[in-house]
């Protein structure tokens, strides 16, 4: 991918420079403006959802869905762990309010205890969970859309949803269909 990128920008410079060399320059620099600022601004999105995470946190209320979570966890990763099932279940609630790089933490762990008990079932659902996530509030596209001037940044929030929504089902119902079929065993022995 390196080398494809790589090229196509040598090739875009060069033809720049044939065409207007006196513009290359001024392209280029407008480019790395650009780039600079989208670059601060999902900085200071993914500060300010982490704050809002760690508050949430702090005030219980991931606590309490994840602990709404778990049960559906259990059977949904086909787990015998409850640490399992709660890292799961705080990995999806994080993920289901947008904030993906707060959930990774409780993913992994999730991940390492379902390993743990040889639950490949339970680490694969979650692996595709992760990929497909419903969100409830698309947080980063609404602020990223926000901060390029959107005359209403919030319009992606039902085609967001529905999408997310349609996706993770598919998925989640065509693993367990298949893993079924395959006769794939949830527990390693």
């Amino acid at each position: 991918m390196n080398i494809i990128f790589c090229a196509v920008m040598i090739a875009g410079g060069a033809i720049m420079c044939a065409v207007s060399p006196d513009g290359f320059l001024t392209a280029l620099l407008r480019g790395t403006e650009k780039a600079a600022s989208s670059t601060l601004t999902l900085g200071c999105i993914y500060a300010l959802w982490t704050g809002l995470t760690q508050v949430a946190d702090d005030a219980g209320v991931n606590a309490a869905i994840a602990k709404g979570l778990s049960p559906i966890c259990r059977r949904l990763f086909a787990t015998k762990s409850a640490e399992g099932a709660h890292a799961a279940a705080l990995n999806l609630s994080c993920n289901i309010f947008g904030l993906g790089g707060a959930a990774t933490p409780f993913g992994l762990k999730a991940s390492a205890l379902f390993d743990g008990e040889g639950n490949v079932y339970g680490r694969n659902m979650l692996f595709i969970l992760n990929a497909c996530s419903v969100q409830l509030v698309p947080s980063t596209v609404i602020a990223l859309r926000a901060s390029a001037g959107s005359a209403s940044p919030a319009d992606v929030f039902l085609p967001a949803l529905i999408c997310t929504a349609v996706c993770t089902g598919a998925a989640a119902v065509s693993y367990a269909l298949l893993s079924r079929k395959r006769k794939c065993p949830k527990w390693r022995r």
